[in-house]
């Protein structure tokens, strides 16, 4: 549920996501003057989320780029700036867990959890 702000003619100024100081009002989702406030302040949701995986992805280009060029000696690691070397390393990292998380629990074709599957070999589920 939002928390808005008012203002001194008691119209919306600020909307929140969590009740961050005293006085704010909480209003349901579907609110009209809330609708109203962030139709008129630009705020689309759908937009903004669409407009956020388009960044994710165009960073995983990016990142994969990089990699083709430091495949292809066009350019080095090192001639990346610090901040850039920290990030990419760190990317990079986490790729590997989510990779083998994903491994993990895996799901076969046919929608079967590998894991269950094998539990129930192990406890003679199987004939």
């Amino acid at each position: 549920m939002p928390y808005v702000k008012r203002d001194d003619r008691g119209g919306i100024a600020a909307v929140y996501r969590h009740p961050i100081e005293d006085g704010l009002e909480a209003v349901p989702d579907d609110n009209p003057e809330l609708l109203e406030f962030l139709k008129l302040t630009g705020w689309d949701a759908e937009a903004n989320k669409e407009f956020l995986e388009s960044d994710l992805g165009l960073a995983r280009v990016l990142e994969d780029l990089i990699d083709v060029l430091i495949g292809n000696k066009a350019m080095q690691f090192t001639d990346l700036p610090p901040a850039a070397q920290r990030k990419l390393l760190s990317r990079r990292g986490l790729r590997k867990e989510f990779a083998y998380v994903e491994d993990l629990f895996a799901v076969d074709e046919e929608g079967y959890d590998d894991a269950a599957t094998d539990r129930e070999a192990e406890e003679g589920g199987f004939i």
